[in-house]
């Protein structure tokens, strides 16, 4: 399953300057259990964002996934809570240990590389308008 290119890229604040990702948006229960599943590539500057309704723990394994990723933890405000890889066929759950709100999905190596690290902010439309409630300024 591949889901549409959202028009709006999600961009990574980090210490190395700003870093934008061209995502698919996961946001129901079927989109978020397939997610990346049986994809063979993706380029560097692509991700998939999964929303959650609520702000919780939450758990990813690779078992159908032959690629492995970067799964990036991100709490309702928006900013990284933990960086975790994910080994190709993998059963163990891969969680870190803290709710979260959003997870974005990219390839091996690719969070290092664009220097995202725990506390960093992700923007996109779809993170702020949760990091931004009741945050008027």
């Amino acid at each position: 399953m591949t889901l549409p290119v959202d028009p709006t890229p999600l961009i990574a604040e980090t210490s190395a300057g700003e870093r934008r990702f061209d995502i698919e948006i996961a946001d129901d229960m079927g989109e978020r259990e397939q997610g990346l599943m049986f994809r063979q590539r993706m380029d560097d500057d692509h991700g998939m964002l999964f929303v959650f309704e609520d702000t919780r723990e939450v758990g990813f394994w690779m078992k159908n996934t032959p690629m492995p990723l970067d799964l990036i933890f991100i709490g309702q405000d928006g900013r990284v809570r933990a960086v975790m890889r994910g080994e190709p066929f993998s059963t163990a759950v891969i969680s870190p240990g803290t709710p979260v709100r959003f997870v974005l999905e990219v390839k091996a190596g690719i969070a290092d590389k664009a220097g995202i690290r725990d506390g960093d902010r992700l923007r996109h439309p779809a993170i702020d308008a949760v990091a931004n409630r009741g945050n008027p300024g």
